[in-house]
């Protein structure tokens, strides 16, 4: 009977364990999506309110930008989207850190020159004290041809 109970107990905290890292690895999700849609919509509070003050944000050209340019190129046409599709997502939290790969295929208007990406993406987010999860780091890829 003590082993039957020890078990039961074993089974429920692994059951809360994994619930409550589905619950975050949800957060995250979320904060993935609103992302995605502040780019295409070009909204610069949401940009503003969704990413890190410290943002490192990585183009597959090697081009690397901190939040002010992040936000600025997406909102004065310097980056534009037009659409973006994040596929084979995978999200992996680990502490008050979530490391977030995925494939984003996408149609641009960079400038006013209409353009199609297919990139590799790891974005790194992190929970921070009172403002939820914030992007700190994204890094692009190109895919080998």
């Amino acid at each position: 009977m003590k082993t039957v109970l020890i078990f039961i107990t074993l089974l429920m905290s692994i059951t809360t364990t994994t619930l409550a890292q589905t619950a975050e690895e949800k957060e995250v999700a979320a904060a993935v999506e609103a992302l995605r849609k502040a780019m295409v919509d070009s909204d610069k509070a949401a940009l503003e309110k969704l990413a890190a003050n410290e943002l490192t944000y990585g183009h597959s050209a090697g081009k690397i930008e901190d939040k002010a340019l992040f936000v600025d190129n997406l909102t004065n046409g310097n980056s534009d989207f037009v659409t973006i599709d994040l596929t084979d997502q995978t999200i992996r939290i680990v502490g008050n850190t979530a490391l977030v790969r995925h494939t984003l295929t996408a149609d641009t208007n960079d400038g006013g020159k209409p353009g199609k990406v297919k990139l590799g993406v790891l974005q790194v987010w992190q929970k921070q004290t009172g403002g939820g999860w914030k992007l700190l780091a994204r890094q692009s890829f190109k895919f080998p041809q």
